[in-house]
């Protein structure tokens, strides 16, 4: 505990103000609480509670004393409410507080923040000891939890058989799932060798192996009646039980070993009911859903499949009416194919036309029916071999006076000599 700090060599008041001028006794007061409350820091006191009073402002006054002395002391409504346990008369306990002076009656008093039972300074060193030996061996590692089954079958619990927290535990599962089956496995949960009790029926469980959930609870109380969780054999138990755990003990704002071994922590054991198993009212608003929901689903499907169905029959035609389109395609090929034959004939006759016509019209014969003739030289006696050797005239020039030429006609050839040659200007 921290001791009270003095300034023996400190002036604490200026001469001039000393010597000089006459205060009033609230001038006086004042400065001595002044004085005070800097003089002190927030210190640990330990006594004995007397003249315990609990105002209708719901503040608490009481002094604190010992063989030789007292105190009084005031814990005002906002602090005293976080307050697990109400003092009485002849407790021993420990304030935290602040030391100043009511200056209306001139009272010097303690402002106390927060107060625990005498002794609980021990047992929070020995916690903290625990705890950090247990965390360094990775006791409360998060990745050795086990995940809590959604839907166990049948759930432990190790509690006492006659603690309230069981009535609360055994209603909420009855309330959230009935058909839950429950074995308790009981043990005492304060007092002598209730931790190394607790850790035996954790292990008969484990041995057991008949349930999927272990739920380890205890009502609220002080941190001397929930000491037995915070044993080392319990959270040793704990950490060797393969059923997933849910810690279960005291009150919200109450922590203990227990809470940090076990697989998952419940800020009562009403909550740690509703962790270990899901509320069957839920359960079946979501099967309801689900089967909504699959009957929506099949119902689209249906009404998709009868679409196509319909836009299929629509598409499908008998073997009957197949034959008879497929004929009717036939027929209509048939007239397709005939038409354009006879179109092409129709075609390649007017061309046929056309080219007898052009054949007829450059035909040399035709030519010469209408009058005309062909002239060529006559053939020498060397070249009678060689009919081709005959010029064909086409110009006056090509011939001289007494050059004989062969005139062919429509009808026969005649032989004749030039007389006379006109030429071409």
């Amino acid at each position: 505990m921290t001791e009270p700090t003095t300034h023996p060599d400190k002036q604490i008041m200026p001469d001039n103000v000393m010597n000089t001028h006459v205060m009033t006794v609230s001038e006086l007061n004042r400065l001595a609480r002044e004085v005070l409350e800097q003089s002190f820091p927030l210190f640990w006191v330990s006594g004995e509670v007397s003249n315990f009073v609990r105002a209708a402002s719901g503040h608490w006054y009481f002094s604190l004393k010992d063989q030789g002395a007292q105190v009084k002391c005031v814990m005002f409504k906002g602090r005293n409410s976080y307050v697990d346990f109400t003092p009485r008369e002849g407790d021993k306990i420990e304030a935290r507080a602040t030391v100043t002076l009511y200056e209306a009656r001139g009272d010097f008093q303690l402002t106390v923040e927060f107060v625990q039972k005498a002794g609980l300074g021990a047992l929070f060193e020995a916690f903290e000891k625990l705890k950090a030996k247990l965390a360094h061996e990775g006791l409360f590692d998060a990745a050795y939890k086990q995940a809590i089954p959604t839907n166990p079958l049948t759930i432990g619990i190790v509690t006492s058989p006659d603690a309230a927290a069981l009535r609360d535990v055994l209603t909420t599962l009855k309330r959230r799932n009935p058909n839950i089956k429950v074995i308790i496995y009981p043990t005492p949960v304060q007092g002598k060798s209730a931790a190394q009790l607790i850790a035996k029926a954790i292990h008969a469980a484990s041995k057991r192996a008949e349930v999927d959930t272990l739920i380890i609870c205890r009502g609220g109380g002080s941190m001397e009646d929930l000491w037995q969780f915070n044993e080392e054999v319990v959270a040793r138990a704990i950490d060797d039980c393969p059923i997933p755990t849910i810690s279960g003990v005291g009150h919200e704002t109450d922590f203990t070993i227990c809470d940090f071994v076990a697989d998952m922590r419940a800020a009562t054991p009403t909550a740690a009911a509703e962790l270990a198993c899901a509320d069957i009212r839920v359960l079946k608003n979501q099967i309801v859903n689900l089967q909504n929901r699959l009957n929506k689903q099949i119902n689209f499907l249906l009404n998709q499949t009868a679409q196509k169905l319909d836009f299929l029959a629509r598409r499908l035609i008998s073997p009957a009416q197949q034959i008879e389109n497929r004929a009717t395609q036939i027929k209509q090929l048939q007239h397709r194919l005939n038409l354009a034959f006879q179109q092409n004939m129709q075609t390649n006759q007017h061309r046929l036309l056309r080219l007898s016509s052009s054949i007829e019209q450059l035909n040399p014969n035709a030519v010469l029916a209408r009058g005309y003739a062909i002239v060529h030289s006559e053939v020498s006696q060397n070249d009678l071999l060689n009919p081709k050797s005959a010029e064909l005239i086409i110009d006056a020039q090509q011939i001289t006076p007494e050059s004989r030429l062969n005139i062919t006609f429509y009808k026969g050839s005649a032989k004749a000599q030039v007389i006379s040659v006109k030429k071409s200007t």
